[in-house]
């Protein structure tokens, strides 16, 4: 088994308004270090498979025909070792 995690965010020119919501209240709170905000979301789920470039091929379909707007998002993939896996 495997874990697999997917980061997606959105490209650089994309729009982003709840990270810039995000940074007007942050601002509004006095938190006016954080600057150039952007958000995105993180999919993680096991997988029932033991090769890692076959699992990333797969992940990556899966990616590009559901998981992500690959038109304004990027992805990352990262899968590791299920714990407890030999």
């Amino acid at each position: 088994m495997l874990r697999v995690t997917i980061t997606i965010s959105l490209k650089e020119g994309v729009l982003d308004p709840e990270g810039q919501a995000i940074a007007h209240s942050l601002g509004n709170l006095g938190y006016h270090e954080a600057s150039d905000i952007r958000t995105g979301r993180i999919i993680s789920f096991t997988m029932d498979e033991s090769n890692h470039a076959r699992a990333n091929q797969k992940v990556a379909k899966m990616c590009e025909t559901l998981l992500v707007n690959t038109v304004i998002e990027n992805y990352d993939i990262a899968i590791e070792d299920q714990a407890g896996d030999e």
